[in-house]
């Protein structure tokens, strides 16, 4: 179960950011054809949260369809699978969503706010990207 140390790397690279602040809440997208299991990394999140600033958190994972674009006829369309060919039947195809493996952001409680504060609201504060984004 691969999971687990995704789950590790994923709290680490918060905790990393946080610098010892709490956080609240963390947003993972997870897209279809990433390879791993939300449920699993839901699973795993408290245990391994625990003793760290994610201790508590709340863990929001969104799920992101895995699409495609025909390299021969242009069409975009869904995939099930790596190998779901496009419906004029070319495996041509180019990948648009479904591999992400992101934090999206986290929201972070500080001492001295009365509200939480996602990374996303307080771009470079943490060392993240201005979106708050950072691939697993």
């Amino acid at each position: 179960m691969h999971e687990l140390g995704i789950t590790q790397n994923i709290v680490a690279i918060v905790a990393e950011h946080a610098r010892g602040r709490t956080v609240v809440r963390v947003v993972l997208e997870v897209g279809a054809l990433a390879g791993v299991m939300p449920d699993a990394i839901l699973f795993c999140f408290d245990v391994v949260a625990e003793g760290t600033p994610l201790q508590g958190a709340a863990l929001e994972i969104r799920r992101i369809e895995a699409r495609g674009r025909c390299r021969d006829c242009g069409t975009e369309f869904t995939q099930d699978t790596l190998f779901t060919p496009c419906s004029c039947g070319s495996h041509d195809v180019e990948r648009l969503t479904g591999h992400e493996l992101r934090i999206k952001e986290y929201e972070l409680h500080l001492a001295s706010e009365a509200t939480p504060q996602t990374a996303q609201e307080r771009p470079y504060a943490d060392g993240l990207p201005a979106q708050g984004e950072r691939d697993v």
